[in-house]
């Protein structure tokens, strides 16, 4: 014997005592890395709570083991049993794991877990007829340990595991990460290697050193897998927060945003905001003169949000404005706008437009209805009143579609507000809408307000009724006021 006794104990309790504080260490660190998969997690903590769990069951074996007594007896019953079944639960964990990073079918993946705790079963019935009829282990009169004859069958259910995990770690190979999928090689092989060198090692415990040091060079290899993942998505999520603030500075630069606008013409005022529930929104309005006496108002809602609906919302201004800047009237503007868009719309994309062209010489406003909410008119001296216009149907919606178009007059000091369905559809936190009753109401707190201030009393309606609730629909809303032709100086 190369080493004594002593010897061999201490170099097993230095050993189990460091496998303890290593999976202690490593089950510390997952649960306090947050960024980790929630599955994983579950799979490593339990992992090394398990193998803490055998190695100290190992370790009060080891220390108990020959000491006299009945007392002894029945606990080196206990946590030998206890040591062998932690085996079994831990051979099922690590092939649960196997299964998760193969990325299998969840069809195959729900079968596979129904097979591993069969086999878990299986094992336990064993455990539990060994532990009462000496057929896995036992123990003499001087409480000393001792295999019993059907030892095998306590490591049949744990070998056909292993055996499932080879199989799925080759089959599955080009699911898993090369280096997730050497450790796990490592991490089966690894006891094998052990028990073999332990047979010619004198009583040394190699087999626990093998299956910490390899847990614990899995453990590593995964999360710093999935640390790598994490910080790719990390810079991924930059890259994509970035690009969206560009496309929403560059969607709000699209849209008419320098006031006052036309400080030249005395004979209008105009105010326009839109503040998109994401980072970029479908709603959008324009204004713009078609020549020295005809003023183009667009108010449209895009279907959907976000992105696509950025995209959509660009393409539809520009085709209505090319075609109101050709002195078409808002009927033919939006008759042909239809007819672009269903052209190529394979999305199956809509928008709802309100569009008007006023007369700044009379006051005139000629208007046509896309299926978009209704205008609302203040007359000079009077409230703010909805205008029940009659509406046509949605742009994309229908290829053919033919739109009529209708008239309004506006006197001197006249305003005329245009919103999107955001303003009377926000919502507060117990899901009652806003309205346009309160959205009238809004208006008409002070009617005599410039179009600036019309929108902020709005706003603050909307604000102050939707309080804390998240914002789920684009704001986007118009307003403008006529002040009638100027008089010619004599």
């Amino acid at each position: 014997m190369i080493f004594s006794i002593s010897t061999i104990n201490l170099i097993n309790s230095l050993f189990i005592a460091a496998g303890i504080g290593i999976c202690g260490l490593c089950f510390l660190q997952i649960t306090s890395s947050s960024h980790l998969e929630k599955q994983v997690r579950r799979y490593f903590q339990i992992f090394f709570l398990l193998i803490l769990l055998y190695i100290s069951t190992h370790l009060a074996r080891e220390l108990m083991n020959g000491q006299p007594g009945n007392g002894v007896r029945i606990a080196l019953n206990i946590v030998t049993f206890i040591e062998v079944l932690t085996a079994g639960f831990t051979a099922n964990m690590i092939s649960m794991l196997v299964v998760s990073v193969s990325k299998i079918e969840k069809e195959k993946a729900r079968k596979l877990a129904i097979v591993l705790f069969a086999l878990l079963f299986i094992n336990c019935v064993i455990l539990i007829v060994g532990a009462f009829t000496d057929l896995i282990y036992y123990f003499d009169e001087s409480n000393i340990y001792h295999r019993g004859s059907g030892y095998l069958l306590s490591n049949l259910a744990p070998l056909i595991m292993l055996v499932i995990d080879m199989v799925l770690l080759v089959k599955y190979r080009k699911n898993i990460n090369p280096r997730v999928r050497t450790a796990f090689w490592i991490y089966l092989i690894a006891p094998v290697a052990a028990i073999l060198i332990q047979s010619f090692s004198y009583g040394i415990q190699f087999i626990i050193f093998a299956t910490v040091g390899a847990a614990v060079y899995m453990f590593s290899v995964i999360v710093r897998n999935l640390n790598e993942r994490f910080a790719k998505q990390m810079m991924e999520s930059s890259r994509l927060e970035t690009e969206l603030s560009m496309a929403s500075s560059i969607q709000a630069d699209m849209l008419p945003n320098i006031y006052p606008a036309f400080p030249e013409r005395p004979e209008f005022d105009i105010f326009a905001s839109m503040d998109p529930a994401k980072e970029v929104g479908g709603d959008f309005y324009d204004f713009f003169l078609v020549d020295d006496d005809h003023l183009c108002l667009v108010m449209a809602d895009v279907s959907g949000k976000g992105v696509p609906a950025a995209l959509f919302m660009m393409a539809s201004k520009i085709i209505i404005a090319s075609h109101a800047k050709l002195g078409k009237t808002p009927a033919q503007i939006l008759t042909d706008t239809n007819s672009a868009i269903c052209s190529n719309n394979r999305e199956e994309m809509f928008v709802t437009v309100w569009l008007g062209i006023l007369d700044l010489s009379t006051g005139r406003l000629t208007a046509a209805n896309a299926g978009h909410e209704y205008p609302v008119l203040r007359k000079a001296d009077g409230k703010f009143e909805l205008v029940k216009d009659k509406h046509g149907f949605v742009i994309g919606g229908m290829d053919g579609i033919r739109y009529k178009e209708y008239e309004l007059q506006m006197d001197a000091g006249s305003k005329l507000f245009l919103y999107t369905d955001g303003v009377p559809e926000a919502t507060d936190a117990n899901g009652e809408l806003f309205g346009t009753d309160r959205m009238l109401e809004a208006l008409n707190k002070d009617v005599a307000s410039s179009p600036e201030n019309i929108l902020k009393q709005v706003r603050a309606g909307v604000d102050g009724f939707v309080k804390e609730a998240e914002q789920f629909d684009d704001l986007t809303m118009l307003c403008v006021e006529y002040r009638g032709a100027p008089k010619n100086e004599a």
